[in-house]
């Protein structure tokens, strides 16, 4: 085969490496991503959703301020680039189920949190009789159309290889590293919940967890926002709405799980009266890691080999600002924000 020489190699074609691909794209590097679909789910079964705000605790979701802006700004200028829409801003209605709820929205409200909690309550017939309040600055990603854009992008600048990435392939030398023909000067992992399988970076505590979703069609209901009860609803249009997620720690698979799927129902029936049909089922594993936060940066005694992983289930509103943050580290030299840093976790073998 023909050698093929770039700055960067990326392993993995999911909302982390299709934003960091552009990312690089748009600094002027060259790169080639290797990615087989089929292989992890999580990003194209994911709903997209970004939320400003923990509703556990009521609070700013972690650096929020920050990531709103970056994403916003990211995704609209790789919708120019792409030449297709995927970014969609959409209000995220709370459903209340108690008194005590509502006071905690009107103190927070009072505080630091006007820019995304509305102060007005308000009352909601249909599908549930219920008091609730909007979630401003919110919204989604159409994440199997911005992904398929990405892959199309790559083709035809010929920097896409669709196959499963090999470990044993990869050589490593003062140079940089080589993979079959091609030879760079440094290789990205952004294999998701994957890196398991990685030698280099196995040692990472991930956490990962199975989500369960599903599409429904409900000619009943009829909402232009996100409906959030201890599940979302979100409206794909033309009566369909995709549901979600379930969160599993033990079975780890791509499968969906029929018992994921009947705890979905069931809380569906909790929030509705209406006749919903069951689409689609689909399921995916998040790569969390176990401080919820994500993992970059340089493997410990292999300069050469990078990693950008963990963004969990905040892949849509974290990749952005940490693509740029990588970039800034690998191109412009400068520093990760430590709790990011993967040498916050020492390998107990390199």
């Amino acid at each position: 085969m023909e050698e093929v020489k770039r700055d960067f190699i990326i392993v993995g074609q999911g909302i982390a490496g299709s934003v960091l691909a552009l990312e690089l794209i748009k600094r002027g590097k060259s790169i080639i991503v290797i990615d087989k679909p089929e292989l992890s789910t999580s990003s194209r079964v994911a709903a997209g959703i970004w939320n400003p705000v923990v509703f556990k605790r009521l609070t700013k979701s972690w650096m929020i301020d920050e990531l709103t802006p970056c994403l916003n700004e990211f995704y609209s200028s790789a919708e120019k680039i792409l030449g297709v829409k995927f970014l969609e801003e959409r209000k995220i209605a709370k459903l209340f189920t108690e008194e005590q709820e509502i006071n905690l929205w009107k103190k927070k409200v009072n505080e630091d949190m006007r820019d995304y909690l509305s102060e007005e309550i308000l009352e909601m017939q249909e599908p549930i009789s219920s008091k609730y309040a909007i979630v401003k600055q919110a919204g989604n990603l159409d994440t199997v159309t911005f992904l398929n854009a990405v892959t199309l992008y790559l083709k035809a600048n010929d920097s896409y290889i669709e196959e499963a990435f090999n470990h044993d392939e990869l050589n490593i030398n003062s140079s940089g590293v080589s993979y079959q023909s091609i030879n760079a000067s440094e290789i990205i992992f952004c294999e998701g919940h994957l890196v398991k399988n990685n030698p280099h970076f196995n040692y990472i505590p991930f956490k990962p967890a199975k989500g369960d979703v599903l599409t429904i069609s409900c000619r009943e209901l009829d909402i232009d926002f996100i409906l959030n009860k201890g599940m979302f609803i979100m409206p794909l249009g033309n009566h369909l709405f995709k549901c979600g997620a379930t969160y599993n720690w033990q079975d780890l698979t791509d499968t969906p799980n029929p018992a994921g799927k009947e705890e979905l129902i069931t809380k569906l029936k909790k929030i509705m009266t209406y006749e919903f049909q069951v689409i689609k089922h689909e399921a995916g594993v998040r790569p969390s890691v176990i401080d919820r936060r994500p993992v970059l940066g340089t493997h410990p005694t292999h300069p050469q080999l990078k990693i950008f992983n963990g963004l969990g289930t905040k892949a849509v509103m974290l990749a952005p600002f940490f693509a740029k943050q990588l970039c800034d580290y690998l191109i412009e030299g400068e520093s990760l924000i430590e709790e990011v840093d993967v040498r916050r976790f020492k390998p107990t073998n390199n």
